[in-house]
């Protein structure tokens, strides 16, 4: 029901950019709410950012926060992370989730992408 794919991701130096993409495959897109997270070795899988389904609010990490924006667009159906001024601490595997927001709620996950941010 719902399919969510994961791109964008990369080897960057410190100071670098980098776009990533989550193409979802979703019937009713605006019923799901969006997020970023992210997993980098030996930490949990953490919140990186999040957007309403309709795209009228986001919310951010602190570490993130000013650096970092969430965004959709629904032809095609896709949600970014623009992620700008890339710190080594950045590194791990970034997860795109959906999570239905109307009527019965579940979350549903992509494969993730790895962005590693090395000089």
């Amino acid at each position: 029901q719902v399919q969510l794919v994961e791109s964008g991701g990369g080897l960057v130096q410190p100071g670098g950019s980098l776009r990533l993409s989550c193409a979802a495959s979703i019937s009713t897109f605006v019923n799901y709410a969006m997020s970023w997270y992210r997993q980098a070795p030996g930490k949990e899988r953490e919140l990186v950012a999040s957007i309403t389904g309709a795209g009228g609010n986001t919310n951010y990490a602190d570490s993130v926060k000013g650096r970092f924006t969430i965004s959709r667009e629904n032809a095609p159906k896709t949600v970014f992370l623009q992620m700008n001024s890339l710190k080594p601490e950045d590194t791990a595997v970034y997860y795109c989730n959906a999570r239905r927001i109307v009527g019965y709620q579940f979350d549903s996950w992509g494969q993730g992408t790895q962005v590693t941010v090395s000089s």
